[in-house]
């Protein structure tokens, strides 16, 4: 009686990643009435610097109340239907665009194109690049919810670029050329290379000889970059941030057909912590692309009122300014603070510089070398130590073992009481030589069958690569 599309379990939802999720949400921690209950520490939210925000809010009313000089512009704003955005906001995202990445790069707002989120800017890139059963190549570790934004609606299908920790899970030609050669023997035209700087889960910039490798191995096979850049604002750390447009000018591409096959996603959930405004953007260099890109983003619009609101903060430069450098230093005073509570228990994180979590190292936690003993590993963690945590698995990492832990979505005081608990998770397993479960006490019986359904999932793919 329904579509395939809305019978299939192809959305990913059953991604141990959006698991977690769910455990968390059957036993949410709270200091005070809940203390014992489970740590959300799978959500790359940024709630470190919300509280300079609101104040703006309460001294600029007329942002809010949709008026400007004392006068309301209700009318005009509620009426307002232009799938192009004001030009007001469109303005002054291109501006911040330009600053945080240094006014290396001049950028046109005739070339943005508003949507939903960058979910939904994602979603149009690729249903303007690649047609259904056309291919993207994608790095590994990759966010979990690229195989629901890339390919669940579109039919496009994600190959993965193996990168190792031997390299720092840095992108090299050699994983680049392997990949495309994969897609080949599948049968898969390969339309674009779909990249994330800084990266998630990794929180690490690409480094200028990896982005001149992509730019080298793009033009070769004639194919898009699309760059999700939706942390760049949160680079707390040197190196600084190198988008893809500074590194193609940087070669003087702009009279190439590269130029036109540079495509940007940025949004506002990251660097300003705003995921509930829903403000997404594509920038392409490619005219019809941002002609296509525009009539799509129809099905997903930013509301005017949203638009109005954040034009006007964005407006304000020296209160920008003084935002993101206050940000970026909590962030990483918070990402020093993990990163000591871990390395206490005995446990190391990939060295980064940007993002909202870190690259957790916990190879030498597993009772195997194996997807199914991270499995087991990740579960305990959850059910004993009560935190929600990411396993690399679920963000298609080649090596068991690693996983992603956020640090700014909790309270200092939070974090704290997470190390506690991760510390003494580890002495006990050290002390015991493993950690039984009580699936009984602790998990679901939802959870359990998705977890099941999760390690046989993972098992298949790699029997399915090693066959490939």
């Amino acid at each position: 009686m329904l579509s395939s599309k809305a019978s299939s379990n192809s959305h990913g939802q059953d991604s141990a990643y959006f698991l977690g999720w769910q455990v968390y949400e059957e036993n949410p921690f709270d200091e005070v009435e809940n203390p014992r209950g489970i740590i959300q520490m799978g959500l790359a939210e940024n709630q470190l610097s919300l509280d300079l925000i609101e104040p703006w809010v309460r001294k600029n009313p007329d942002a809010m109340g949709l008026e400007k000089d004392g006068e309301s512009v209700f009318r005009e704003i509620a009426l307002f239907q232009d799938y192009h955005g004001l030009p007001a906001f469109k303005n002054e995202l291109v501006d911040h665009m330009a600053k945080v990445r240094g006014n290396k790069v001049k950028f046109d707002p005739n070339k943005l194109v508003l949507a939903a989120g960058a979910t939904s800017a994602n979603e149009i890139l690729i249903f303007c690049l690649a047609d259904p059963g056309e291919a993207i190549l994608i790095p590994t570790p990759y966010y979990p919810g690229f195989d629901r934004d890339l390919k669940w609606r579109s039919g496009v299908e994600i190959v993965p670029v193996h990168c190792w920790s031997s390299d720092g899970f840095r992108i090299t030609m050699l994983a680049l050329e392997d990949a495309y050669q994969r897609a080949q023997k599948l049968n898969l035209n390969v339309k674009g290379v779909f990249i994330t700087n800084p990266s998630n889960p990794l929180g690490t910039t690409m480094a200028k000889d990896e982005l001149n490798d992509l730019i080298a191995f793009a033009m070769a096979k004639n194919i898009h970059v699309i760059s999700d850049e939706v942390f760049s604002g949160t680079v707390f750390d040197s190196p600084g941030f190198l988008s893809i447009m500074d590194a193609a000018m940087d070669r003087n591409l702009e009279n190439t057909d590269l130029w036109n096959n540079i495509h940007i996603v940025y949004s506002l959930s990251k660097d300003l912590g705003l995921p509930g405004f829903r403000v997404g953007m594509i920038y392409s260099n490619n005219e019809t692309v941002v002609s296509a890109a525009t009539k799509m983003s129809s099905f997903g619009l930013v509301s005017s009122q949203t638009q109005y609101l954040l034009s006007n903060l964005l407006a304000n430069k020296k209160f920008t300014s003084k935002y993101m450098k206050e940000n970026q230093k909590r962030l990483k005073r918070r990402k020093e603070m993990l990163v000591s509570g871990l390395k206490k228990s005995g446990i190391e994180c990939l060295k980064s510089n940007a993002g909202l979590f870190c690259w957790v190292d916990m190879r030498h936690l597993l009772s195997s070398n194996t997807f199914e003993a991270e499995t087991k590993l990740w579960d305990e963690i959850i059910s004993e130590a009560r935190l929600n945590i990411s396993p690399g698995s679920s963000f298609h990492c080649t090596e068991p073992g690693w996983f992603r832990v956020c640090f700014a979505n909790v309270s200092q005081g939070t974090l704290q009481v997470a190390m506690r608990r991760i510390k003494h998770f580890v002495q006990r397993s050290s002390f015991s030589g493993g950690i039984e479960m009580s699936y009984q006490q602790n998990v679901s019986s939802l959870s359990r069958k998705l977890l099941s359904n999760w390690v046989r999932k993972v098992s298949s793919a790699n029997r399915d690569e090693h066959e490939h």
